[in-house]
């Protein structure tokens, strides 16, 4: 488990970032809190500061915070609220209950991370869906059907590939990678709307959930008899391999530029010169960001047999790096090879 991570004042940090801990320290912050996050779920524990257990289960806290950034993970020190611990009968740490709308709903006591995590899910998960305001039922299963068909295969999940934000998540993705499998993502922590109506939608609770074709194959355990039976890359679309990918890749626009960041902000200083120059020149060009896929960052260097980024293609012909760029500025060539006319 991560280390515990600073735990925020009620009063100072209602809303705690994701991996983060309220603290209450007095009963006017206990009470606050249940009114200031009425509508949240709320996980309260109860501890103590000469319990190793505790410590443990704090870090637990903190690890289900970054899973789910919509609920409330408090810490109470039991002994120094006596007056809150008498009136829910904590007579020993640690003790977790969860409150919705300012009323307790369940509890657990114990040291027991796999029934906290289950409780958490299970109390997330039967929340009952929203849809944006003005978005008829009709509208909001369209637009869910059409992300669900945004790739040949689709994956809900927690965080990105790059950045998963559960474990969960993080296995699904190293069995697609394993298995060489082509799949595009959603990050459901991005938008609460579609994370809680795909539950309905799909009548599956938890995430992350896997899509082929617009149809639900199913979470991580159905993946992985998938995997295991060898069906998996029969159901699922492979990826190209990576020579042929990169050849798409330098011929996706005539001018075609592999930097650190994007257009609209660039992530080094080689890769923000080498936009200057290129925006200056009027002409069209695409960029792909080489921070965000290391297969391409890597492979392009081999492929290309050149180290070094920025690295400027046309019509799927490398012509080189930023000094390389900064030169044929500076004789006039650049442009007409822009252009095609060179």
């Amino acid at each position: 488990m991560a280390s515990e991570a600073p735990a925020a004042e009620v009063g100072a940090e209602v809303e705690a970032k994701p991996g983060a801990l309220l603290e209450v320290a007095s009963r006017a912050q206990f009470e606050e809190l249940l009114r200031l996050r009425a509508r949240s779920l709320i996980v309260i524990h109860f501890w103590a500061p000469w319990a190793p257990q505790c410590t443990q289960m704090n870090d637990v806290m903190v690890e289900l915070a970054k899973e789910h950034p919509q609920v409330a993970f408090v810490k109470l020190e039991a002994e120094a609220v006596p007056e809150v611990s008498e009136k829910y009968e904590i007579s020993s740490v640690p003790t977790f209950l969860f409150f919705k709308n300012m009323q307790k709903v369940d509890r657990l006591d114990g040291a027991h991370a796999p029934e906290l995590t289950r409780k958490v899910e299970c109390h997330v998960s039967s929340r009952v869906p929203s849809r944006p305001p003005g978005c008829t039922k009709d509208e909001f299963n369209l637009r869910l059907k059409k992300l669900t068909n945004a790739a040949p295969c689709m994956l809900f999940m927690k965080g990105s590939p790059q950045q998963p934000r559960c474990g969960f998540s993080k296995q699904m993705v190293e069995i697609l990678n394993k298995h060489n499998i082509q799949f595009s993502s959603f990050d459901i922590f991005s938008d609460e709307d579609v994370r809680q109506g795909l539950k309905i939608y799909s009548n599956w609770p938890t995430f992350p959930q896997l899509y082929v074709s617009g149809e639900l194959i199913g979470g991580l355990d159905i993946v992985k008899e998938l995997a295991a039976s060898n069906e998996l890359e029969t159901i699922c679309p492979k990826a190209p391999k990576l020579e042929e990918r990169l050849k798409v890749l330098i011929n996706k626009a005539s001018v075609m530029l592999f930097m650190k960041g994007s257009k609209q902000m660039a992530k080094c200083g080689f890769s923000r010169q080498i936009l200057e120059i290129l925006n200056e020149t009027g002409i069209d060009f695409e960029t792909f960001d080489i921070l965000e896929d290391e297969e391409v960052r890597q492979g392009l260097k081999a492929y290309s047999n050149w180290p070094t980024y920025p690295q400027l293609y046309v019509k799927g012909e490398l012509v080189g790096g930023l000094d390389i760029v900064k030169e044929l500025k500076e004789n006039g060539e650049l442009l007409p090879l822009l252009r095609g006319e060179a």
